[in-house]
């Protein structure tokens, strides 16, 4: 009786921790495919994008957001302001490598090819940092506006987080579309703090800085927000004409910077030119080859150097 009721006490166990087991699995795949859903939502916005545009490549995007790189590139991608997902760019990226090595190997030498396909990467680096800093720069010339709209609305009675969502209203792209994050981020529970926080580390510049500097302090303080806006306002509109002077000087040195790589890869074109399979002929010994790559390190830190040296921080 006692060995029946034994074996009738183990089969319950089992059968019983079989159900929870599998209850437990089901309940797994369906948080899975819950938190799958929501993150297709919030990085997709479904399958179309904010202008209309149907994403591509969206498997590889889910993968590449999944693994370091890939956030980082999604952070920068973000600072540009640019409809392009991760995916998108990385397979546009890998297409121009491609493209600019075959051409590469095809109109100068086999050697060539490689160093073109690197060249792409570089150029295609360069361009997201481009985008990113004439951004920065469109959001810098819009500071001042924006700390006025903010005095205002603060001098009128309103509290800061409105102020913000009336001035992401009134101001166009870039700062319309951050002060936009902002403000989701603070109705969604952010502290405010780290909303301004972010918004400095996605369009770094000392006159952001500045300004959520004085907001911080001012919000946890509780100074007068008004006077200090005022006064960053006029200070704001100084900078912004001293930085559109440096720029109109220096313009010129930066089109040397760009002009100094391009005249040595003309350079290879008219060697070509003039006598063909000349390139072919000079590569084809190691001596050449390490000659060629010698010239492209040296024209790299020229344009390294002549750019460091152009580069006044105001």
């Amino acid at each position: 009786m006692e060995l029946h009721t034994l074996v009738t006490l183990t089969t319950g166990g089992t059968l019983l921790t079989c159900v929870l087991a599998v209850a437990g699995v089901h309940t797994y795949a369906a948080g899975r495919a819950q938190r799958a859903e929501l993150v297709e939502r919030l990085s997709y916005a479904g399958q179309v994008s904010v202008t209309g545009r149907r994403r591509r490549f969206r498997n590889l995007d889910r993968r590449l957001r999944g693994t370091r790189p890939g956030r980082r590139l999604e952070l920068r991608l973000a600072a540009t302001g640019l409809d392009v997902t991760p995916g998108e760019f990385f397979v546009y990226m890998l297409t121009t490598v491609v493209a600019l090595w075959l051409i590469g190997q095809a109109a100068l030498a086999p050697f060539f090819g490689p160093i073109a396909g690197l060249l792409g990467i570089w150029a295609a680096w360069q361009f997201l940092n481009w985008q990113r800093q004439k951004r920065i720069e469109r959001f810098i010339n819009q500071l001042p506006e924006l700390a006025r709209i903010l005095a205002n609305a603060t001098q009128a009675g309103l509290a800061l987080r409105t102020a913000i969502g009336m001035a992401a209203d009134e101001l166009e792209a870039p700062a319309g579309e951050e002060l936009a994050k902002v403000a989701d981020q603070l109705s969604l529970g952010l502290s405010m703090d780290d909303a301004l926080g972010e918004l400095a580390a996605r369009l770094p510049s000392r006159e952001l800085v500045v300004l959520v500097t004085t907001l911080i302090l001012s919000n946890r303080a509780g100074g007068q927000v008004v006077s200090a806006l005022r006064n960053l306002t006029e200070t704001l509109e100084e900078r912004k004409e001293t930085r559109r002077e440096i720029r109109t000087q220096l313009s010129q040195v930066t089109m040397t910077s760009y002009a100094v790589p391009v005249l040595g890869v003309g350079a290879l074109f008219l060697m070509n030119g003039v006598k063909d399979g000349a390139l072919d002929r000079m590569t084809g010994s190691p001596v050449g080859q390490a000659c060629v790559v010698i010239a492209f390190v040296l024209y790299a830190v020229g344009f390294v150097l002549i750019r460091r040296m152009s580069r006044i921080d105001v």
